[in-house]
């Protein structure tokens, strides 16, 4: 059979990794996708930058709509990011009739739904393993692996910039500032790292993972998102002396209401395997039905990973290229006429475990009163810390962890706890994982 010639918009660090990989493991790769696989033609925005890979046999310019218009191109693989140009030349690819490969999570998330509507009218895929946890098969686990399952929920470190600042603060005593500054001087994190620190990266993610395991649209814009910019060191040391560390989860639950879509530091039990997954790296559970809680780790970003979740699907494509389109695993794991619209929980109806911390006046009752507060909401308390203060003009510290409690009611405890003359502003509040390993 002929070699499937493939188009790259973007020759960077993901890109010259997968050209590494192509020309490496060629006769493997020929061997596993049937035929041979060939980058013909890359658009680049500076065709003069030295590459970190072999270009001989590479058209490289600087027109992306002439790459995905080319009619000797078969697979276009988008690695340029963004949403916004990326989404034209998406769109472009398909309408021309080219299957293509991205990592660009930002993307699917945001417009995934057009996307594959578009895909499955022209009779292409789009594969996008690469776009979640870099070289973790998460994607193809969930689609495929899992297809028999009834998926309960989805808990996981997704974004290794995140799990790599709290790592650091957690065994190094560092804060968040210099945790960050860290995270950038080795490349985890960007120069602007907003989407890593405020929690939008690891949403981009669960939007595709809760689409993939519930068989619902993508629904980036109904998730709650939090990310970790404010989380104190006095917290990390208080939750360790309670049992647990801090970790910042991307969660997807059913729930009676509807499905849980929320991203958020969470406490996690600290014999529990989420919670010693450290560094920059990546760890997703996820729980079925019938075969229980399953565990996927590894690397989460880097041009290594995630070229090669990209070969992977590149090799994929190739290989139903010639299976009628309706014999396709499909792009959201379910059929696409069988997505169902499910009710987005919002943050007042989240159900789970609590902690807070409340800085208060050194006096009798105070504590009484704060569980009795508790009491009055039903909400049960699982540990308590208390930290007198160093001296008499000091303030103490007041740590609780409760059972399982709706969110709403949670919240009005903390009202009424503000409320109070001997407590001071500035409440601390995170929710505490309740998953089995």
């Amino acid at each position: 059979m002929k070699p499937v010639n493939v188009g790259l918009l973007g020759l960077g660090t993901v890109g010259a990794g997968a050209v590494n990989l192509l020309e490496r493991n060629g006769v493997e790769i020929t061997r596993r996708a049937g035929r041979e696989i060939r980058v013909v033609r890359a658009a680049v925005r500076n065709p003069d930058k030295p590459r970190e890979c072999a270009t001989t046999g590479i058209e490289i310019g600087t027109d992306c709509n002439a790459v995905v218009t080319d009619p000797n191109i078969d697979v276009v693989i988008e690695l340029i990011g963004g949403d916004t140009e990326a989404y034209d030349l998406v769109m472009a690819a398909i309408a021309n009739g080219k299957h293509v490969v991205t990592a660009n999570k930002h993307l699917i998330a945001l417009h995934g739904n057009e996307i594959f509507a578009a895909a499955d009218e022209a009779g292409v895929v789009v594969s996008f393993e690469a776009a979640v946890a870099g070289g973790i098969p998460i994607i193809k686990a969930m689609r495929e692996s899992l297809a028999a399952n009834h998926i309960e929920w989805v808990a996981g470190i997704i974004n290794g910039t995140g799990n790599f600042i709290l790592s650091q603060m957690i065994f190094e005593d560092q804060s968040f500032e210099d945790a960050l500054a860290d995270a950038q001087r080795l490349g985890f994190a960007e120069a602007d790292p907003t989407f890593d620190v405020e929690g939008t990266d690891a949403a981009h993610k669960l939007a595709i993972i809760g689409a993939i395991a519930f068989g619902i649209p993508l629904s980036f814009d109904k998730i709650y998102t939090q990310g970790i910019r404010d989380i104190d060191s006095m917290d990390i040391e208080y939750c360790a002396e309670l049992g647990y560390r801090i970790k910042h989860l991307g969660i997807a639950r059913r729930a009676d209401e509807g499905v849980e879509l929320r991203v958020h530091p969470t406490l996690v039990s600290q014999k529990a395997l989420l919670a010693n997954v450290e560094g920059e790296k990546n760890a997703i559970m996820v729980y079925g039905d019938s075969v229980g809680p399953t565990v996927y780790y590894g690397a989460g970003a880097g041009a290594g990973p995630t070229a090669s979740s990209v070969v992977a699907d590149l090799i994929d494509t190739v290989r139903i290229m010639s299976i009628d389109p309706k014999g396709r695993v499909p792009h959201l794991a379910f059929q696409p006429d069988q997505l169902t619209e499910e009710p987005i929980v919002g943050s007042d109806d989240f159900v789970c475990g609590h902690y807070f911390r409340v800085q208060v006046a050194d006096q009798i009752g105070v504590m009484a009163e704060i569980t009795r507060a508790l009491a009055d909401q039903q909400i049960g308390i699982e540990a308590i810390l208390q930290k007198d203060p160093p001296t008499e003009e000091d303030d103490a510290h007041v740590m609780i962890v409760t059972k399982a409690a709706r969110e709403s009611n949670l919240l009005k405890v903390l009202d009424h706890i503000r409320s109070l003359p001997y407590v001071r502003d500035g409440i601390v509040h995170m929710r505490v994982a309740q998953f089995e390993d």
